[in-house]
């Protein structure tokens, strides 16, 4: 058994997951704003990360139906395999998005870029650096005739509890 605790939570306008935007880089999530609140016990770990423009947020999905191991993606009406979609219902239900860091105010992360339902569960912060973190895809799989649909397609609410 691995069990993780969480170190924060997010406060973002999202309330349902339908209509929420399903990729934080999507036109949908750009200039929408939220805030990561760290609980105290966490607080130390946040020093210096205010040199920093993006972050990576991990965090549970907790909003998230149990799911096959094929599914039916946002993007695309066929079946595939979990692991090569960005689906959220999945045997580990953990998301990640990269957000832009706008301020810090004590434990309180102002972010925008979101695509997280209000009160997720953060599990673990860490800064994106394009040195390390960016690299072009040489092959995007069955997504290669849908990443023209990221900027208009958001959650209908197929993988909610």
């Amino acid at each position: 058994m691995i069990q993780y605790a969480a170190i924060g939570v997010v406060h973002s306008p999202f309330t349902e997951p339908a209509g929420t935007p399903i990729q934080a880089s999507g036109a949908a999530a750009a200039d929408v704003e939220a805030v990561v609140e760290i609980y105290p016990q966490y607080s130390d770990g946040l020093k210096d990360i205010e040199g920093f423009s993006h972050l990576i947020l991990l965090y549970h999905l907790h909003r998230v139906q149990p799911a096959g191991l094929l599914v039916k993606p946002f993007l695309e009406n066929e079946l595939h395999g979990i692991f090569a979609t960005r689906s959220p219902a999945r045997p580990n239900p953990i998301g990640f998005s990269v957000v832009r860091l706008d301020k810090v105010e004590g434990r309180l992360l102002r972010v925008r870029g979101v695509d997280m339902l209000d009160q997720t569960p953060v599990l673990d912060i860490k800064p994106y650096i394009g040195q390390f973190d960016c690299r072009e895809a040489e092959r995007v799989g069955w997504l290669a005739d849908n990443l023209h649909k990221l900027n208009e397609t958001k959650d209908d609410g197929r993988f909610a509890k």
